[in-house]
């Protein structure tokens, strides 16, 4: 794993020794994301200038002949690349086969890359590449560069134009604080961008903090040159494309038949991610996940896997247990560490400096810390990322089903004047109201806070479709009246809906999760957090190969009998007894909700506090000041709402 940048263009920028100045400090800033070298190289390009540099994690080819930037044996190409391309032997045959083999000078992933873009060109070569990854590539002889990003975004990558005239540079690169240090660099906040973090605590691609600043959206390649300076987008896989084709043409067969295929295909995922030339483990969590991706790890290795976990003295926050208690029976080598309040907290500082933009997940704590803890052995950790995803993991998923089954035997004129009705008693008086008569209602039914229940299945009532119901089940803002001065922008899950044909409402949750969420919150945490330890992250599951699978997979072998994730479930139980994994999902997760009223209390009363607020000018105080005070009343727990603010508001005060 690597971190690069670099800039095209301003040629005042481009001149020499300033050059070479410049591409360092950019460099710099992402030394945990490289650690074990540096390197930079530019060149003029007419009448601008081309720059590239990189940060190197080494852990496939140790040697020199791994250093990036790195140029092509015919000398066209120069790329810096941040990823790992896991069957590149393979492709060194398939080039050898064809002729197209030059004189090896090391056997690094990033030389099979170039020798694969001079044979087949950029697109062919990505479509035969199994891996993640990000990369710059400078074509000399055509002028142009092009930036490409993995099937999923695994890696991140940013770019955009900053400067006027002469000076306009487009910049591009790992991390924003980067692209920070060139001096055309603007810096100014994207309000619009903060609306979609208000909504979903992380900012959904192509949009960053920045403005005129983006993502490149995954299995995209971008190309850009000085003579046609609006970037060209050009899509090489497409995760619609391949749902709706897999759900079109399901797999046939037994149930045992589908186990077998699945766990074949699972155990080739996982011997390619285990190639590594320095130490390797997995992060352990107990659940169905990591659970499956440790065991088969361990089948195929004659040396006890080193695997990680934490957990927490809080009731309800430690899964420490039931990873022991698998990693016992798989005999791993077996790390863990039970985590106080006080480490915990200390990580809060330093999260706006790992997340380079505001990001509002508060699992990044924990995230961080098993991170910290696994990077004193290894190098390399495999995580179970995705599973939800793919084999219908959420509970959210059949919840917004059953909802919106029930909402839709409402009529819809009478959805409105129901859900203002409850609206128009607060919470609170609710609760006086039907305290009285809560031992009349069935157990299921009792809640200590029913007017708040009542009062989100008003904000449900609303609904006029099936995926506005689960866009309102994971909003945690509406963004009007918060954002001065915001507009949301349109995203696949509000006003752009893809088409998806052929998918049920869960099957459509399940993709549009893996377009947004996964790439946008929970592969962007992982990454962030484990590059501040200068720790490779891989997820076997989204071997495309794997997910291609997963949506061939009838949805019945997925969902079954109430049951999500049942055909992962099968492969697991071939290696882990199923009363050791059987129990509520738990998630990952910190108690922010009791440690906001108690430790966290100063700290975020004055990032919260109104005068503040009303003096930096992005939100609009009242609604904040509002749910301050109903949590540390203990009335209502709005620890999600209260966390994207403050996110925001620490990272705001990191840019000052």
């Amino acid at each position: 794993m690597c971190g690069f940048t670099g800039f095209l263009g301003g040629k005042p920028y481009g001149d020499g020794p300033s050059a070479t100045a410049l591409l360092q400090r950019m460099a710099d800033t992402l030394i945990t994301r490289g650690p074990d070298d540096s390197g930079v190289w530019h060149e003029a390009a007419g009448d601008s200038a081309i720059g590239l540099a990189h940060r190197r994690l080494s852990i496939l080819d140790l040697s020199p002949a791994g250093h990036q930037p790195m140029a092509c044996h015919a000398g066209r190409y120069v790329i810096a690349f941040n990823g790992e391309i896991y069957n590149h032997l393979d492709l060194r045959l398939e080039l050898q086969a064809a002729g197209h083999a030059p004189t090896w000078r090391g056997h690094s992933d990033t030389e099979t890359l170039l020798a694969g873009f001079l044979a087949w060109g950029v697109r062919a070569t990505l479509q035969r590449c199994i891996g993640m990854f990000a990369f710059a590539l400078w074509d000399k002889k055509e002028q142009l560069l092009t930036l490409g990003r993995d099937r999923l975004g695994e890696k991140p990558l940013y770019y955009g134009w900053q400067g006027d005239g002469e000076h306009a540079s487009f910049l591009f690169g790992s991390e924003l604080k980067a692209l920070k240090q060139h001096p055309v660099f603007a810096a100014q906040i994207n309000r619009d961008a903060l609306c979609l973090l208000m909504r979903h605590n992380y900012i959904n691609a192509p949009h960053s903090i920045y403005q005129d600043i983006y993502k490149l959206l995954p299995g995209h390649l971008l190309t850009v040159s000085m003579r046609q300076r609006e970037p060209v987008m050009e899509e090489f896989w497409s995760l619609p494309e391949m749902a709706q084709t897999g759900v079109a043409n399901p797999l046939t067969g037994s149930s045992e038949q589908m186990t077998d295929e699945l766990e074949t295909l699972l155990k080739s995922a996982v011997r390619q991610q285990m190639l590594s030339d320095v130490p390797l483990g997995a992060f352990l969590s107990g659940g169905i996940d990591s659970s499956t991706v440790v065991a088969l790890m361990q089948a195929q290795s004659s040396q006890p896997v080193k695997t990680f976990s934490i957990g927490f003295h809080e009731e309800g926050y430690n899964e420490a247990v039931h990873a022991k208690a698998v990693a016992k029976h798989l005999r791993t080598d077996h790390t863990e560490l039970y985590v106080t309040p006080e480490q915990a907290l200390d990580v809060i500082p330093k999260l706006p400096g790992l997340y380079c933009e505001p990001f509002s997940d508060s699992s990044q704590i924990p995230t961080f810390l098993v991170s910290q803890l696994a990077k004193q052995k290894v190098t390399v950790a495999l995580s179970g990322d995705a599973g939800d995803e793919l084999f219908c993991g959420y509970s959210r998923y059949t919840l917004t089903r059953d909802l919106w089954a029930k909402t839709e035997r409402i009529p819809r004129g009478l959805r409105g004047p129901a859900a203002s009705a409850i609206r128009a008693l607060p919470p609170e008086a609710w609760n006086k109201l039907l305290a009285p008569v809560q031992f009349l209602l069935p157990g299921s039914l009792r809640h200590a806070n029913m007017g708040d229940k009542l009062h989100k299945g008003a904000a449900l009532l609303s609904a006029q479709q099936v995926d506005e119901l689960y866009l309102k089940l994971v909003t945690h803002w509406e963004p009007d009246g918060l954002v001065i001065g915001g507009r949301e922008p349109l995203t696949a899950l509000r006003g752009a809906p893809l088409p998806l044909t052929g998918l049920d409402s869960v099957q459509r949750m399940m993709a549009l999760d893996a377009i947004t969420y996964l790439p946008g919150d929970i592969l962007a945490k992982v990454d962030r957090a484990a590059m501040g330890m200068s720790l490779e992250t891989r997820v076997p599951f989204l071997d495309h190969r794997v997910v291609e699978f997963a949506w061939r997979v009838p949805q019945a072998m997925k969902l079954h009998a109430g049951v999500g994730k049942w055909l992962l479930r099968q492969v697991l139980y071939r290696h882990v007894p199923k009363e050791l994994i059987e129990r509520p999902k738990m998630g990952f997760g910190v108690p922010i909700d009791s440690w906001l009223r108690g430790p966290l209390r100063p700290w975020a009363e004055d990032l919260l506090s109104e005068s503040r607020l009303k003096r930096e000018g992005y939100f609009n105080p009242a609604p904040i000041r509002q749910k301050w005070a109903e949590h540390l009343s203990g009335k209502r727990n709005w620890q999600a709402q209260l966390w994207n603010v403050l996110m925001f508001q620490a990272w705001l005060a990191e840019q000052n």
